[in-house]
């Protein structure tokens, strides 16, 4: 059994004196990296990213990277140090026995406004089925209007935080209803985004997805999604999508970190237009869309083992002493 990986980031605040390598420490996996009363378990209230990590290379980390300061920021958390999580994901990623992972970072409020950091790398979960075969999805109102963002900006519309209750009610409900997934849309009638995902469609040599002013998470897999459509003739934009003209679409997809991309092959009970080849084209395209390593050991002075793999370096014992394993509690 492959065992995952955890890394634990202390302080993660920007302006710390201490050297990035003694603010990290590896966890064991098994033993609670969080008190009881850390906001982030009590309330909800904290954020996180999800990326993959293909060949050893972490995708669209910069990206994932600002994301999560940006809605840092919607939660009035401290800023975070970026160079410190960009150097815990590299150090869970090479902590790892395998090279196709899902890594997560979250953030939490903590205790007494401290900040609780960790990244956490696993075995990239399998969603070939859900890729080949697509997905029946249900549209699901939301709840409210499309200038939300705007209007209410309290209420952290397109903040990646994890109060994820509401999404995983959808996708039961999504389950009552005979589908797998859901497609939020807004009362005033335009598409928003999946509970995991964001949704781009094809309308002839146009290929749409919904603008992020409306209250929605800005994806970066679909920027990806939307370069490799653009390298295959096609026109992209991003604009506010009536729900009906889905009904009318030449090609639905559902695309996140996780899953790349998946068809949807049905829509409220009424079959869409799946195209195979280009689909084919988009996840080819989205896997080869990876970083290059980041050469952020050698920024900190960690030289790694030249008997590795070349994709792939593992920090030196210097590194491991510095960020122990821990079995206790903050």
């Amino acid at each position: 059994m492959t065992h995952p990986t955890l890394v634990v980031i202390d302080p993660v605040t920007a302006g710390s004196r201490r050297p990035i390598a003694q603010r990290l420490r590896r966890h064991d996996p098994t033993v609670p990296v969080v008190r009881a009363d850390d906001a982030g378990i009590t309330r909800g209230d904290g954020v996180f990213e999800s990326l993959p990590v293909v060949h050893g290379h972490p995708h669209a980390l910069d990206a994932h990277l600002a994301r999560l300061q940006h809605s840092a920021a919607q939660l009035d958390l401290p800023e975070l140090d970026l160079t410190a999580i960009d150097a815990a994901v590299q150090y869970a990623i090479e902590l790892h026995e395998h090279s196709e992972l899902l890594v997560k970072i979250v953030v939490t409020r903590g205790v007494d406004h401290n900040p609780t950091a960790w990244v956490h790398a696993s075995t990239a979960p399998d969603y070939t089925s859900q890729q080949r075969e697509g997905v029946r999805a249900v549209t699901l109102d939301r709840g409210y209007r499309s200038d939300i963002a705007r209007t209410s900006p309290w209420l952290l519309a397109g903040a990646k935080t994890l109060s994820y209750a509401i999404h995983t009610a959808a996708l039961r409900e999504a389950g009552r209803r005979g589908a797998d997934e859901v497609i939020f849309v807004s009362t005033d009638g335009f598409v928003l985004e999946g509970p995991t995902s964001s949704v781009i469609a094809r309308f002839g040599q146009v290929c749409a997805t919904p603008a992020t002013d409306q209250g929605i998470l800005a994806g970066t897999t679909q920027i990806t999604a939307r370069e490799v459509f653009a390298s295959h003739g096609y026109d992209t934009v991003e604009r506010p999508i009536p729900r009906d003209t889905l009904d009318r679409c030449d090609g639905l997809w559902l695309v996140s970190s996780g899953r790349k991309a998946v068809p949807v092959v049905e829509l409220d009970g009424r079959p869409l237009p799946v195209d195979r080849i280009l689909t084919d084209l988009l996840l080819r395209g989205l896997t080869d869309a990876t970083d290059a390593a980041s050469p952020l050991w050698g920024r900190l002075g960690l030289i790694p083992r030249s008997a590795t793999s070349p994709t792939r370096s593992v920090p030196s014992k210097t590194h491991l002493t510095a960020c122990p394993t821990h079995h206790t509690h903050r």
